[in-house]
């Protein structure tokens, strides 16, 4: 009897113990954070609105058929790229056996620790007319210089193309790979019978089959290259992203700045269309009784061919760029023999914003992902508080310099209030680095929610429920029982949080303090002027970051991949 009065109770309270009615300490919560994720683009939208109408016709005759087409030319050519790498990669490590296959398996992931502006930095000193690779070249065919003979310039389309895709692959290759894996063994085998090719079975049963995941990743891999910022303007190519920075920064015309943001927003919602039309068909089960596929042992030509096609895309983006990268920091501090102190600083600088961001989006995420998860709740249904949750991630999607600028004006109005407040002379959040953690936490959250919440979503609610029937308030329930489950996820979580801040270009451009350099804004100034040796030490710290949470992450996907195949 008292365990169900006990459970009756529970029914009757809301989160954290509190009474059901009205709105939770936790609801409003939630409803702040999304509100607060909505605000840039809400502020773009009015920004870009309130302009007039000539900013308009000077941006359509002159700035946007231009960078719209460049932008649409890259994404395409980005996206053919990715498909072709990453799932050709993902088909070879999950069908087939060959010699560097286990290596291949996670090196594959590897790209995702090499930033899209720091594999442009290297790439252009490697491929540069008086660079190591062209005086090879030239000395093999008895050239004495770059007059008789260079390579084309990589400053280009066609060289943007190659460079991105081969560090934004891996988002094709992990969805790719996943649901390969989860593919039935006997549909393939039926196809074989029936008369096809391997070849025939890949492309008429296996990738028909795996397409809302091809279309998943691909839009991912586009949403980066939306984003990029640094690599672009590095090759030479005017995209939308570039503009959208030049016309703030150069220009110092924020509502120009601001309508071309919004000409970017109608490429993110067609990118978000084309993926939600993907993960709505994703509906494919296997059940537990069916076999996953068994790898093909290769040999001979076959073998090697394939230790090849899945070798050059590790090479090309990220072993290449990253000995490049040692190799100079190697020459650079035996020239010196010291690190500089604005070298430093940047260091300390991109340790505390990373941290500082890591730190906001994991207590937010947390908030976020356990109001979708918790059960009793006031106000809502199941469905509401996961489309709460949706939007609250929706800052992924959006290119840093759209949330930046949506975020400068509210950001501007509140600092003059709290400067006006507390007799302040400038501008508190902006000068102190908190609009800049704030926009970033924004960008981050997905990443963050999505790992939470997967793992709330392996805690069985039979343990929730145990708790409470033993007398546990619904906050002592979270902190004894889902935290502790919640361990790994944080951590994995948290990690991915921090190399990506660490590594964040765009929004730290727009929004840095003044004097305040990371270490992603110090290469880009070191690039800016040509000097790449000045630089590689900082492209070798953020590549150092963001190298350990893609290995955790290899290293979750082959787990993974074993107990999928015992």
């Amino acid at each position: 009897m008292d365990s169900i009065n006990k459970t009756g109770l529970s029914n009757q309270r809301g989160a954290f113990g509190l009474p059901r009615f009205g709105f939770s300490p936790l609801s409003i919560c939630v409803v702040v954070i999304t509100l607060g994720v909505m605000t840039p683009l809400l502020f773009l939208l009015w920004l870009a609105a309130s302009s007039g109408v000539s900013h308009w016709e000077h941006l359509l005759k002159y700035v946007l058929p231009d960078a719209t087409f460049n932008t649409l030319m890259l994404l395409l050519g980005v996206g053919v790229l990715v498909m072709v790498i990453g799932a050709g990669c993902a088909w070879l490590v999950t069908a087939f056996d060959f010699p560097g296959k286990r290596l291949f398996s996670w090196a594959l992931l590897l790209p995702l620790a090499m930033p899209t502006y720091i594999v442009a930095f290297a790439w252009l000193d490697l491929l540069h007319p008086i660079g190591p690779i062209q005086e090879v070249i030239r000395n093999l065919l008895g050239y004495s210089g770059p007059r008789e003979f260079r390579l084309p310039d990589l400053r280009s389309m066609t060289g943007a193309i190659l460079l991105l895709g081969l560090v934004l692959y891996p988002y094709v290759y992990l969805t790719m790979r996943a649901m390969f894996m989860s593919q039935p063994a006997h549909l393939l085998e039926a196809a074989r019978t029936l008369g096809l090719s391997s070849t025939g079975t890949f492309f008429r049963v296996a990738l028909p089959m795996a397409r809302p995941a091809l279309v998943v990743g691909t839009s991912l891999a586009l949403l980066e290259t939306l984003n990029d910022i640094g690599a672009s303007e590095f090759l030479g190519i005017n995209t939308l992203t570039v503009t959208v920075y030049t016309t703030w920064v150069t220009r110092s015309d924020l509502a120009a700045a601001a309508q071309i943001a919004c000409s970017m927003l109608t490429v993110i919602i067609l990118l978000l269309a084309l993926e939600y039309y993907g993960r709505k068909n994703q509906r494919y089960s296997t059940g537990r009784q069916m076999r996953g596929i068994l790898p093909t042992r290769l040999t001979g030509v076959h073998a090697w061919l394939a230790t090849l096609c899945t070798l050059l895309p590790v090479l090309l983006g990220f072993v290449a760029p990253a000995l490049f990268l040692g190799w100079e920091s190697i020459k650079r501090l035996s020239d010196s023999m010291e690190i500089s102190t604005s070298l430093l600083q940047s260091l300390q600088n991109s340790l505390l914003l990373a941290m500082g961001v890591t730190v906001v989006v994991t207590l937010v995420s947390l908030i976020v992902a356990w109001y979708a998860r918790s059960s009793a709740i006031s106000g809502g249904s199941p469905e509401t508080r996961r489309t709460l949750m949706k939007v609250a991630s929706l800052g992924y999607a959006v290119p840093g310099t759209v949330l930046a600028i949506g975020l400068l004006t509210p950001g501007m109005a509140l600092d003059n209030v709290l400067a006006e407040l507390f007799n302040y002379r400038g501008l508190p959040l902006l000068s102190s680095g908190i609009l800049l953690v704030i926009c970033c936490s924004i960008r981050f959250m997905a990443i963050s929610i999505g790992a939470i919440d997967a793992g709330l979503t392996r805690i069985p609610p039979s343990m929730e429920q145990a708790s409470r029937l033993l007398g546990e308030s619904e906050s002592r329930t979270f902190f004894r029982v889902h935290l502790p489950l919640l361990r790994p996820a944080l951590v994995t979580s948290a990690l991915l949080v921090f190399a990506d801040a660490m590594k964040e270009l765009p929004t730290t451009l727009l929004l840095r303090p003044v004097n305040f350099e990371t270490l992603a804004t110090s290469l880009y100034a070191e690039a800016a002027r040509g000097t790449y040796e000045e630089g590689a030490i900082a492209a070798l710290l953020i590549v150092l970051a963001g190298t350990l949470p893609v290995i955790l992450l290899a290293r979750s996907q082959l787990s993974s991949s074993k107990s999928k195949q015992q």
